[in-house]
């Protein structure tokens, strides 16, 4: 319903992007609910590099604020 009411979809997950389950959400919004979105579905992952123990470095490969409102502002644009 989201979908349908905003037009868009974000989809924001710790894993890599790559066939995991924001993937899987993304292709399941691509396939049931195309004629509502004005946009792609985007995604914002964690970055393709094993995920490090240090605190810095692991908010650094993870999702952040900073690129969940980059992804925002792109995708109503």
């Amino acid at each position: 319903r989201s979908v349908q009411k905003t037009h868009r979809c974000l989809v924001v997950a710790e894993e890599a992007g790559f066939a995991g389950v924001s993937a899987e959400i993304a292709a399941q919004v691509s396939e049931r609910a195309f004629e509502y979105l004005d946009a792609p579905v985007m995604r914002v992952n964690a970055l393709h590099t094993p995920i490090p123990f240090n605190y810095a470095c692991e908010a650094y490969v993870l999702p952040n604020d900073d690129r969940i409102r980059q992804a925002v502002d792109a995708l109503l644009a």
